[in-house]
């Protein structure tokens, strides 16, 4: 007997989807296809049956069973049948889920509950033990806020570097918001409220006492870490609340930004999923890289297990002002390896000098030389601030010394010296002009008092005019020159008195 489609099942999973329903009938044309849609049909309705929502919702509860922070509580324990010994309402939770939720504290839990719910919300529920395992609980302010409000954080066991390797964590750590006011009255609940009620000055006191008393009951009093400003401190003020020193710094990890805070027991990137804690006994090294003007990277070196060597995690877009304190007041406090100067970055440095050197000497003869990318490796692998100012130097080096390759030294001299030399030229033919003008007037004079004696032979073509000399000669006054030729035209009367015979030619000669 051929197999038929289960309409049954079929109508109970997709009630809502009539026509996804005329589909799987019209393609059931085979048996192996009537086979396949029935499975399909039978696999969603048991899970709707077994919880009601798709197994997607579900995804973190169930990884969280198998970490030991699972609904059904430690030891077989289930959470929701504990009695609750603290209950404090209307708490901001940020994560696993944002939303208001009550918290509450049991025996052996710790979970968030919604409003006039009889159960713990699914994956907001925690073992103290594995609370106290990771020893990692924090009290940190809540960046660019107007008002005054502290995250507190839970890093259950296994969760700290659980987004060092690469997917998401099986549970997230807890985070919630308290302001910096006292409860509200009719907040707080719970078998032990009467002795809560000392604690109630404010949700710093009221938490850190609950945290304090439920952690030490499950094996381990850890100390709930706090940021100090005496001991790190942004250099960059506060937009908010410009008065009070700011305990974290700015950045990146990846495309998500976020806020370093550098403690007393490691490094804590927040509040954006992922979360990471470093604890300072799991870094390696630190080194700085892509040093720019205003920025610069930080990466860390994270023994992220045993037996499986280290994983860099890099944080970008750190303000250059944050600089000091970072490198100064907590990596060499707490004697991190800096290794922006290893080896390698030592190699990358020597090859960024001796590429800058090929292409000054490149430059100087005409020549490319090639660089086969290796120069954009050396900026992004170029470490330690300090190489950043050096380079800057470096540039300025440059500059100078390509202002001094166009500086010709001669250049303003030569020019002040020419125009001076052109006016003197300038001077010297307008006074040989002069002279000649004068000395050719004198010669006519001579010619028409002399009695013609001979016919005289054409004049002579005046030689070409010699160029001038670099340096004419002094500047003879007009009255020497007159003397001079009056002195030429006597002599001449004298010469043609004793000797008749002598021709223009020579004439000329003499008084020229």
């Amino acid at each position: 007997m051929p197999a038929a489609l289960d309409s049954q099942k079929l109508g109970l999973v997709f009630q809502a989807r009539p026509d996804i329903i005329e589909g799987i009938k019209a393609a059931a044309d085979s048996p192996a296809r009537v086979t396949l849609f029935n499975n399909i049909a039978s696999f969603v309705y048991d899970q709707l049956q077994t919880n009601g929502e798709p197994s997607a919702k579900r995804r973190r509860v169930d990884e969280g069973a198998s970490t030991g922070a699972a609904t059904n509580g430690a030891n077989g324990v289930d959470a929701s049948k504990e009695p609750v010994l603290l209950e404090v309402k209307e708490i901001s939770v940020s994560m696993p889920q944002r939303k208001k939720f009550d918290l509450c504290f049991t025996a052996n839990h710790i979970y968030a509950r919604a409003a006039n719910a009889p159960g713990p919300v699914q994956g907001i529920v925690y073992r103290w033990q594995d609370i106290a395992l990771a020893e990692y609980v924090f009290y940190l302010p809540v960046p660019e806020k107007a008002q005054v409000q502290h995250n507190y954080i839970l890093f259950p066991k296994g969760t700290a570097l659980a987004s060092l390797k690469g997917g998401p964590p099986a549970i997230d750590p807890l985070v919630f918001t308290v302001p910096a006011t006292a409860p509200k009255q009719g907040t707080i609940g719970g078998t032990d409220a009467p002795k809560a009620s000392s604690f109630s000055d404010s949700y710093q006191t009221l938490f850190s006492w609950a945290f304090k008393n439920h952690l030490r009951k499950a094996g381990n009093a850890i100390n709930i870490v706090a940021a100090d400003p005496n001991k790190f401190h942004s250099e960059i003020p506060q937009p908010h609340r410009p008065k009070e020193k700011a305990v974290h710094v700015k950045g990146f990890r990846g495309s998500k930004d976020g806020y370093l805070f550098f403690l007393e027991n490691g490094i804590l990137w927040g509040y954006k999923k992922p979360l990471l804690f470093i604890p300072l006994d799991r870094i390696s090294a630190v080194s700085y890289t892509s040093v720019l003007q205003r920025t610069f990277n930080m990466v860390i070196e994270v023994f992220a297990s045993e037996g499986e060597g280290t994983e860099e995690v890099e944080f970008g877009m750190i303000d250059q002002a944050d600089y000091g304190g970072i490198d100064e007041s907590y990596i060499k406090k707490n004697r991190l390896q800096d290794r922006s100067m290893a080896e390698q970055r030592k190699a990358k440095l020597e090859l960024a000098e001796n590429i800058r050197a090929a292409k000054k000497a490149g430059g100087a003869e005409g020549d490319e030389v090639p660089t086969n990318g290796a120069e954009a490796d050396v900026t992004g692998g170029m470490s330690e601030l300090e190489k950043a100012q050096l380079e800057a130097e470096q540039a300025l080096q440059d500059d100078e010394d390509e202002d001094e390759e166009d500086y010709d030294p001669g250049s303003d001299g030569e020019s002040e010296g020419s125009g001076s030399n052109e006016e003197e030229e300038e001077d010297g033919e307008e006074e040989e002009e002069e002279v000649e003008e004068e000395d050719a007037e004198v010669k006519m004079e001579i010619v028409k008092e002399e009695k013609p004696v001979a016919k005289a032979p054409p004049a002579k073509a005046p030689p070409a005019k010699a160029p001038p000399a670099p340096k004419p000669k002094a500047k003879l006054p007009a009255r020497n020159v007159t003397q001079v030729l009056m002195s030429g035209t006597d002599d001449f009367d004298h010469s043609r008195d004793n000797d008749d015979d002598l021709d223009m030619e020579e004439r000329f000669d003499v008084v020229g």
